[in-house]
């Protein structure tokens, strides 16, 4: 007779819950089973019946066993009192579900349970020690009642949280006893569990925990406190749960993760994880080796696993996440650039720069008439097309494709206030987004043009309101991107170190200083455009203080003869 009493609590899959037990029983282990009172009765004494062979399997009194109700501990206890009382050589009782799965040989946890007669496995926490609490109640869980059932009727339970929160009702520990909480798989000595089980004031402590929240999850977990001499808070099974508290299921390509817990139990598996099953119920040469427990080594793919869930991949929309504003993980998949003004400002801006940087330099994409891709291209990675109206039917999620399918190479375009503005505030907090702007730009395609003043004088108006309003949404405290703004007389006054500044930023593949801007387009008589244009009624302002005459300044000096002192 084996020192390790199983107790299983099962509810489904009862076939493999079969196929565990008679594992146990081979080891020597005897097993008291639960199965949910939920579960029919022919399917129950088919269960029975199948096990009958084994003489050291008891069934326990059933109980309807519902999430987060006394139930679960109800059919703890009352399979624990039968394990205590039909086997009085049992030293440990090891708590299992019929949904857990031995990793390791039995033997070996069996020699590990006798070199530790007296210790307790048992997660045990104070409320103020738990940080894996999901759903809001913590203390609450202990001093609140609890009449209905979260998962029945989930409104009518938060009601009554509401309002005892409201009429300030608070039950009161029995015995000033100190709750704590922990995973309810447990391994708990003899002598720890009697105690529990036989204490005078077991009926009193269960009339409180009866209304307790999730009970199974702190009735041992508070009352092993009481008695145990040596507590080991930490269980000897791998149990798993994601952000929403929900238990991890294991499935047959979980194999080697579970090989590198090393942990004595596994829960949950997939009851069609035949590979899991005939892997880990095999003879001691074919199992793991002998180590002690440690399911920190795979709390990093965990760990990673909640965050890809959670946060996902910079750039790349989750659909529980894509209608909530600022709940994406990162506007854009990788850094951008955006120009506005300088293909205006400068002849061939954007061969230029691309010769310059080696990214890949667009026209105007958000432009009226299509997108403007680079080398006139009609689509782009991800088979974006060109099309004005695919584009604008979401013109956020355009610019967020754009990114994401041609990631590993730098996209830099145009913009101006003749494109669609509805991007604009995307781009202003994409910590992304590299904007330039040269202010009034947009006026020189009008000062080159051969409209009637009178049109021009209307579209100026107009574009520079625009622009206005953009610069506004630049200069917001909520823009995260990285902007430059230059009023146009400022820019032209220097324009190699803007430059310059903008190409290391990018980050060029020569390291030598720009030595060559482009060439800029020819401005003269701009000045006494934008003087008519203020003759008319309309103040271009955004241009800076641009003379009307420019360019009479600039005649250079004769230069002074050399000489040389003696």
């Amino acid at each position: 007779m084996s020192g390790v009493g199983i107790v299983m609590l099962v509810h489904t899959a009862l076939g493999r819950a079969e196929q565990v037990a008679r594992h146990w029983s081979a080891a020597g282990c005897p097993v008291t089973i639960h199965v949910d009172k939920s579960v029919p009765r022919k399917t129950h004494d088919a269960f029975v019946s199948a096990l009958r062979d084994l003489p050291d399997i008891r069934f326990s009194t059933r109980y309807r066993c519902e999430w987060g109700t006394w139930g679960i501990v109800a059919a703890s206890q009352a399979a624990s009192e039968l394990m205590l009382a039909q086997f009085p050589d049992v030293r440990h009782v090891y708590l299992a579900s019929g949904s857990c799965l031995p990793l390791r040989p039995v033997e070996e946890l069996l020699d590990y349970l006798a070199d530790r007669p007296t210790t307790d496995f048992i997660e045990s926490a104070t409320t103020a020690d738990v940080p894996w609490t999901v759903g809001g109640l913590d203390e609450e869980r202990f001093t609140l009642h609890f009449p209905v059932s979260w998962k029945r009727n989930r409104f009518l339970f938060d009601k009554f949280v509401e309002i005892q929160r409201l009429l300030k009702l608070k039950r009161k520990m029995p015995c000033g006893i100190t709750p704590h909480m922990g995973s309810q798989w447990w391994c708990l000595s003899r002598r720890t569990l009697s105690a529990i089980l036989q204490d005078p004031e077991r009926a009193r402590y269960d009339r409180f925990f009866r209304h307790v929240w999730i009970p199974d999850e702190s009735y041992f977990q508070t009352l092993a406190r009481l008695y145990s001499t040596k507590i080991e808070s930490r269980s000897l099974t791998l149990s798993k749960f994601d952000f929403q508290g929900k238990p991890h299921i294991f499935y047959d390509d979980h194999l080697q993760l579970l090989r590198r817990s090393d942990c004595f139990v596994a829960r949950k598996i997939w009851p069609h994880a035949d590979r899991l099953f005939e892997a880990f119920l095999t003879d001691p040469a074919g199992a793991m080796k002998r180590t002690e427990p440690n399911p920190g080594k795979i709390d990093r793919i965990f760990a990673k696993a909640v965050e890809r869930r959670t946060r996902g991949r910079a750039g790349l929309y989750m659909q529980s996440r894509f209608p909530n504003e600022d709940w994406e993980n990162g506007v854009t998949a990788a850094p951008y650039s955006v120009f506005q003004g300088f293909s205006e400002l400068f002849e061939n801006f954007e061969p230029w720069l691309a010769k310059a940087t080696g990214a890949r330099v667009h026209g105007h994409l958000y432009a009226a008439d299509k997108a403007h891709y680079a080398d006139g291209q009609t689509a782009i990675n991800g088979a974006l097309s060109d099309s004005a109206t695919l584009r604008d039917h979401d013109s956020k999620a355009f610019l967020a494709n754009l990114i994401w399918n041609t990631r590993g190479e730098r996209q830099c375009f145009q913009f101006g206030p003749e494109d669609n503005q509805d991007v604009n505030w995307r781009i202003a907090k994409d910590p992304n987004a590299q904007v330039s702007v040269i202010t009034g730009a947009w006026a020189v395609p009008l000062f080159r043009s051969n409209l009637d003043f009178a049109v021009i004088r209307s579209k100026a108006a107009l574009l520079q309101k625009i622009e206005s309003d953009h610069m506004d949404t630049l200069r917001s405290p909520y823009t995260k991107a990285r902007v430059r703004i230059w009023s146009m007389a400022e820019f032209i006054e220097a324009p190699m170190e803007p430059l310059q500044g903008i190409l290391d930023e990018i980050g060029r593949t020569k390291l030598r200083r720009l030595a060559e801007a482009p060439k800029m387009v020819d401005l003269a008589g701009f000045g006494q455009f934008l003087q008519n244009l203020k003759n008319q009624g309309m103040h271009p302002y955004l241009m800076g203080d641009f003379p009307a005459e420019r360019g009479i300044e600039d005649v250079p000096k004769q230069a002074r003869k050399p000489y040389l002192v003696r």
